[in-house]
C-alpha cells in the first residue's frame, strides 16, 4: 500500500508526496465505514400515562414493527475517565494502536481525490478508518481519535507554514476574519458531494494554529438504531415547553436531537426552525418545513437569530447550546409563547441540570429561575456514550430521562434537587429512567457488558444489586 505524507517542499497547490510503504496491519483489520440510513420508526410501545403538559397529536402513517437495534453513533471520548486498556478490552479496539510517540508508521492515509483541497486527504482518512475526530497541530503528524484513543496517521510532522495553507484552503473570508480577530473559528466542512460533514474548530495555542474536527453522520439515525429508550418518542409530542439534552462534549446530544426532529419531520406537518453554529445534520423537507440558520453565515449573531425566531411562525425551535443567560432567557421566552424549544447544556445528570442552569445566573435570581423552570421545563434527557460489545457498533448511548410531573415541579420549586433522582425512579411508569436502570437494560439487551456498565454507573453498588435482581427501595421524598 502507498501512504501519503506531508511535505513542506512541495508547491502551494500540492502538499502530499509519496513515501515508504505502510503495513496493511492484517492482524488488526480496520473497521469498515457503516452507512446509517434513517427509516420510519417501528410501531411505538404502549403509551405511558400522560405527562401533565398538553401533547400534540402525531400524524403518522402505520409502519411495520421491527426489532430494536443500536447504531454506531459518532465515536467520541467516553465520559468517566476510562483507562485505555479497559476501553480496548471492552470495544475490541486495535491491540496495537499508533501512539503519537510510537515507532509504528501510523494509520494508512486515504487516496487523494483530484480537485479537492489537500487537507481533504486527512478528512478522508478519518472517514476511511471510521474515526470520530481529526486532530492537527503544527509540529506533529496528523492524528485522529479512533474508538476513543488518539492515534497518528502515516504523515510526517506538519510544519506551521503548511498548517496555515491547509486551513486557508477551506476557510471563507468571514471565518478568516473571525480567526484573526478572536483567535478561533467554528465552521462546517463538507467532504466531496456531501459524503461526510465535519464540525471544525480552528484555534491558536502558543502562537501557532491547531485544528480539531468532529465527524458528523450525514444520515440521521432513528431512535431504534441509536438504541434510545422507548420513552424518547413521547417527548416529540409536546405542543409547547422546553426540552433539554444534557451531557458532556461528545456524548451524542446533537445526534439524539436530530433523530427527534427527523421523527417529527416524517410524521407531522410543522415548521421546524434550527439555529446552529455550525449546521451539523442537514434535513430534507418531508411532512414538515425545516429552515436551518447558521449563525455568522445566515444571521449576524445569536441574539438576532433568537429575536427573529419567534416572528417566523415556528412550531419547533432548536436553539443549540444554552451557554449563557441570554440564550437561556431567549429559549424560555420562546417556550412561554407557545413553542417547543430544544436546547443542550453541559451537565452530567438530569438532576444536576437544574443547578447547572442556575449557575448561569446570580443567586438573587435563582428563585425566579426555579419558577420559570417549574412551569416551562418539560423534560431533561442526560446522555453518555459508552463502549458497546455488539459487532460493528462502537458506542451506544445510556440515558437518564426526567419528565416534569407535579412531583418534580414541586421539588424544583422547593429547591430539593437532591430528591429529583428518587422522583425519576418513582416515575418509571411514566417513561422516566435513571442511568442505573438504563445500564441494566443495555446489559440485558446485549449492547454492553457488565464491566463497562459498572465503569460508567453513577452508583456501581446499586447496579451490582440490580444485576442480582435486587431493587433498592428509594427513600421517601414527600
Amino acid at each position: 500500500m502507498i501512504a501519503w505524507s506531508l511535505s513542506s517542499e512541495t508547491p502551494a497547490a500540492t502538499y502530499f508526496s509519496r513515501s515508504s510503504p505502510v503495513s496493511d496491519n492484517k492482524d488488526n483489520p480496520k473497521p469498515a465505514i457503516r452507512a446509517v440510513v434513517a427509516k420510519p420508526l417501528g410501531a411505538p410501545p404502549a403509551a405511558a400515562p400522560a405527562a401533565p403538559a398538553p401533547v400534540r397529536a402525531a400524524v403518522a402513517a402505520p409502519v411495520a414493527a421491527k426489532p430494536a437495534a443500536s447504531v454506531d453513533a459518532p465515536a467520541a471520548p467516553p465520559a468517566g475517565g476510562m483507562a485505555k486498556s479497559t476501553m480496548a478490552a471492552s470495544t475490541g479496539a486495535f491491540s496495537s494502536p499508533h501512539p503519537i510517540n510510537g515507532d509504528t508508521p501510523g494509520l494508512e492515509l486515504a487516496d487523494a481525490v483530484p480537485g479537492e483541497p489537500p487537507v481533504n486527504v486527512l478528512f478522508r482518512t478519518v472517514m476511511k478508518h471510521s474515526g470520530s475526530d481529526l486532530h492537527l497541530k503544527a509540529g506533529l503528524p496528523g492524528c485522529m481519535r479512533l474508538r476513543g484513543v488518539i492515534q497518528k496517521m502515516a504523515t510526517k510532522p506538519i510544519p506551521q507554514d503548511d498548517m496555515e495553507k491547509l486551513f486557508m484552503a477551506i476557510l471563507g473570508p468571514k471565518q478568516v476574519k473571525v480567526l484573526e480577530e478572536t483567535g478561533g473559528a467554528d465552521f462546517a466542512h463538507v467532504v466531496g458531494n456531501d459524503e461526510c460533514r465535519f464540525r471544525v474548530n480552528i484555534l491558536k495555542q502558543r502562537g501557532k494554529y491547531a485544528m480539531v474536527a468532529r465527524r458528523v453522520n450525514t444520515s440521521i439515525p432513528t431512535f431504534e438504531k441509536l438504541g434510545l429508550p422507548p420513552s424518547i418518542e413521547k417527548l416529540t409530542h409536546y405542543d409547547q415547553g422546553l426540552i433539554i439534552l444534557a451531557g458532556v462534549t461528545g456524548s451524542g446530544k446533537s445526534t439524539t436531537i436530530a433523530s427527534m426532529l427527523e421523527y417529527m419531520n416524517q410524521r407531522e406537518a410543522l415548521h421546524i426552525l434550527t439555529i446552529e453554529d455550525p449546521i451539523e445534520f442537514v434535513f430534507e423537507d418531508k411532512m414538515s418545513i425545516i429552515n436551518q440558520r447558521e449563525v455568522y453565515l445566515d444571521v449576524i449573531d445569536w441574539h438576532t437569530a433568537l429575536k427573529h425566531a419567534v416572528r417566523e411562525d415556528p412550531d419547533i425551535i432548536l436553539v443549540g447550546e444554552m451557554r449563557d443567560q441570554e440564550t437561556f432567557e431567549a429559549g424560555v421566552h420562546a417556550a412561554e409563547t407557545g413553542h417547543v424549544v430544544f436546547g443542550t447544556i453541559h451537565a452530567s445528570t438530569a438532576a444536576s441540570t437544574i443547578s447547572r442552569i442556575l449557575d448561569l445566573f446570580p443567586p438573587i435570581q435563582h428563585h425566579a429561575i426555579r419558577q420559570t423552570l417549574a412551569f416551562n421545563l418539560r423534560a431533561v434527557v442526560a446522555q453518555k456514550l459508552i463502549p458497546s460489545i455488539k459487532p460493528g457498533v462502537a458506542r451506544v448511548p445510556t440515558n437518564e430521562i426526567m419528565m416534569v410531573n407535579p412531583t418534580i415541579k414541586d421539588l424544583i420549586l422547593k429547591s430539593k434537587d437532591d430528591k429529583l433522582l428518587d422522583a425519576i425512579r418513582i416515575g418509571f411508569l411514566e417513561g422516566m429512567v435513571d442511568f442505573t436502570e438504563n445500564l441494566l437494560q443495555l446489559v440485558n439487551r446485549g449492547d454492553v457488558d457488565k464491566a463497562t456498565a459498572l465503569e460508567f454507573a453513577p452508583n456501581p453498588e446499586q447496579l451490582k444489586m440490580a444485576f442480582k435482581g435486587i431493587k433498592v427501595a428509594a427513600p421517601g421524598i414527600l
